[in-house]
Formats: structure tokens, C-alpha cells, sequence
């Protein structure tokens, strides 16, 4: 193989390796920016502080006017997730809403501070998330409550230790919702 050939194929890789790590970045913004902060942190670059708690969610104009009950808004944070905070069984936790999670799917810390517990032998699935393939335990909770808006006897999984830093208010929440809209970066639910 000539040089030039070797060339153009190495050019070639390095496009095509690009495009998929731009196509990944764009739409897993939130591994790539923990990547890219865990990356200054360890270069000694300072990072901005983190906000300690999630967003109340806010009250829907239309709710406030007596509309439409049971109506919540949630901005958009700063790379773009939907994060507030919700009432599970009674207890607060801060989530993040996430369209393309099947289910409710709370970290094991969270779990744990709800009253959820889980043995070994309770993690009988697998899912598949940004950072790899984590075992779950299916449970099903009571009550969560966001707002004015509350579901009852919501499928879920707990993930396994260490596997998710942050409880996913998916699909078995958002799917019982008569209205789940994106409005510019506000998200609107509605009971």
C-alpha cells in the first residue's frame, strides 16, 4: 500500500471517528460535560459551583389562572436537562425528567433514603445507560408527586450501587400524563 493510500485511509478513520464523537456529544450532553469537568478538575482548571438542590418546578401560567389544574413548568438547566424536584412516597428527591428512560429508574442512594431497599438478589434486570449496562431491581412505587401533579403506583427500577448518580423520572411517570410538551426550553406537564 502506497503512502498516500495509507494517507487517505488514516483521514478517512480520523472523519469518521470524529462524526461519531460529535453525533455522541450531541446527544448525550451530560456524559460529555461530566467527561469534560472531571477533565479540568483534574488539570486544576476551576469549575463553576454546582447548585446543591434542583429547581422547585414552577407553577404553569395557565394553572395559575385557573385553566388548567394540575399543570407544572420546568426550565431547562444549564446543558439543557430538566431537573426539579419531586415527592416520592412522601420524600423529596431531586430527578431528572428523561424522555428516553422506560421507566422510573432511581439511583440507590435515592432508593435508600426513600425507604427502598433492596437485597442482591432483587437485581434480576439489566438496563442500558449512557455509561454502560447496570443491573436493576424492579419495584413499584406508591406515589410522586410533582406539583399539583401525582401518579400512583408508578413502575420502577432501582439501579445497582454505584451505577447512577441521579434518579431518571422516565416514561412510567411521563407516559400516564395527559400532556407532556417542550416549549422552546421549558417543558410543561400536565396531569
Amino acid at each position: 500500500m502506497s503512502s498516500a493510500t495509507a494517507s487517505l485511509f488514516a483521514s478517512i478513520a480520523l472523519a469518521t471517528f470524529g462524526a461519531m464523537g460529535l453525533a455522541y456529544s450531541l446527544t448525550h450532553p451530560g456524559v460529555v460535560a461530566a467527561i469534560a469537568n472531571r477533565l479540568l478538575a483534574e488539570a486544576g482548571v476551576p469549575l463553576p459551583a454546582k447548585p446543591t438542590k434542583a429547581k422547585e418546578p414552577v407553577i404553569d401560567v395557565e394553572q395559575a389562572q385557573g385553566a388548567r389544574p394540575g399543570a407544572v413548568s420546568i426550565e431547562a438547566g444549564a446543558y439543557g436537562h430538566f431537573e426539579t424536584e419531586a415527592e416520592i412516597n412522601g420524600r423529596s428527591v431531586d430527578v431528572m425528567v428523561d424522555t428516553g428512560a422506560s421507566l422510573v429508574a432511581l439511583s440507590y442512594d435515592d432508593a435508600e433514603n426513600l425507604g427502598i431497599f433492596v437485597r442482591p438478589s432483587d437485581f434480576t434486570g439489566v438496563a442500558k445507560t449512557a455509561n454502560g449496562s447496570a443491573r436493576v431491581a424492579p419495584v413499584t412505587i406508591s406515589r410522586i408527586s410533582i406539583g399539583d401533579i401525582t401518579v400512583r403506583n408508578v413502575p420502577a427500577v432501582v439501579s445497582e450501587r454505584g451505577k447512577s448518580d441521579r434518579t431518571l423520572l422516565g416514561m412510567s411517570f411521563l407516559g400516564r400524563l395527559s400532556r407532556v410538551e417542550m416549549r422552546g426550553r421549558t417543558l410543561v406537564l400536565q396531569e
